[in-house]
């Protein structure tokens, strides 16, 4: 059994973006991906994707793509011991005022950057609504309660730096990484197989926010849609060799992407033992349009050698490694 530190933060809470195309925003959010816009104003929209009072903002007053992550904490005192343990590694750590608080529909919270400028919050005792989520377009619903809101996906140019802020101090757990064609890690805070993940890139930023629902046909319909606009589509449908989400990839209009999927792995934490996979991010599909061909080239030919070994989930090489079957 791997030991671990401590982990306090439980979900993917909220997550804000910035944008100068805010009424194209809405649209999206609200007509593809099926969020309920709650509070929109000249500068600054707010959505809803199940019971909690808001879980995405999108403001004009932001010129990054992430204007803040926020992480979920069970309690008060979760809240004080992750303010110790950056402060105990040297990160500044600012409590956030009753103001600020109040902005974020939360009782109370802590703030920091991580090692490359992102801003961190961390959050306990979000508001719930009284009145039921209403969908933006006829879905099911979302798949969030325990799990949080999803996962986020960074890029990064250098991984290494990033890996021991988020899993020393933080305490983020390892799920699965690979080295090839690009350097990827993926983490756990709770039962989702990963609320965050790390991409090797020249660039760095948000490359993706993954939102699940709860029916495979409101991903298949909202694939539809995507296809209806030229261009929306970033990432054709597919399968995931990790965590076995069949989703597909449309870009937003602040240049990252959202992925819609369904069907998502569910792990023992307790259990769970990191490892590395080498058979590619996924078992089919997943077609990176947004890449030279060169470059996707490199995912497509792991997909055709999975499909000649008749590979498919849970039948996956680092699946029978860990498990034994």
């Amino acid at each position: 059994m791997t030991d671990h530190p401590p982990l306090e933060i439980s979900a993917l809470g909220y997550m804000a973006v910035g944008t100068d195309r805010l009424d194209e925003w809405t649209d999206y959010a609200t007509s593809l991906i099926g969020l309920q816009r709650v509070d929109a104003s000249r500068v600054q929209a707010a959505f809803r994707m199940d019971d909690r009072k808001q879980r995405l903002l999108v403001s004009s007053e932001v010129t990054d793509d992430i204007a803040f992550i926020g992480w979920e904490v069970p309690t008060a005192d979760a809240l004080d011991r992750i303010a110790a343990r950056l402060d105990a590694s040297g990160v500044r750590v600012e409590a956030a005022r009753r103001g600020l608080c109040d902005q974020r529909l939360v009782a109370q919270m802590i703030w920091c950057h991580d090692p490359e400028g992102n801003r961190l919050e961390f959050f306990c005792g979000a508001e719930v609504a009284t009145e039921p989520f209403r969908p933006g377009r006829a879905i099911s619903g979302f798949k969030t309660g325990p799990y949080g809101m999803g996962h986020a996906v960074l890029k990064t140019p250098n991984v290494a730096s990033l890996l021991p802020f988020y899993r020393d101090v933080l305490g983020f757990r390892v799920s699965d990484y690979a080295q090839s064609p690009i350097p990827l890690y993926f983490f756990h805070v709770n039962d989702r197989h990963h609320s965050f993940a790390m991409v090797g890139s020249q660039a760095r930023g948000l490359h993706h926010l993954m939102l699940e629902y709860c029916a495979l046909d409101d991903v298949g319909q909202g694939y539809d849609l995507a296809q209806l606009e030229d261009g929306r589509i970033s990432q054709t449908l597919g399968r995931h060799t990790n965590d076995y989400m069949t989703s597909y990839y449309t870009h937003t209009p602040s240049g990252f992407f959202i992925e819609s999927g369904h069907g998502g792995r569910l792990i023992d934490m307790d259990a769970w033992e990191p490892h590395e996979t080498d058979c590619g991010p996924s078992f089919w599909g997943h077609e990176r349009l947004y890449l030279s061909e060169e470059q996707r080239d490199a995912f497509r030919d792991m997909r055709l050698k999975l499909a000649r070994e008749g590979k498919r989930a849970p039948d996956c090489p680092w699946f029978q490694a860990v498990t034994g079957r």
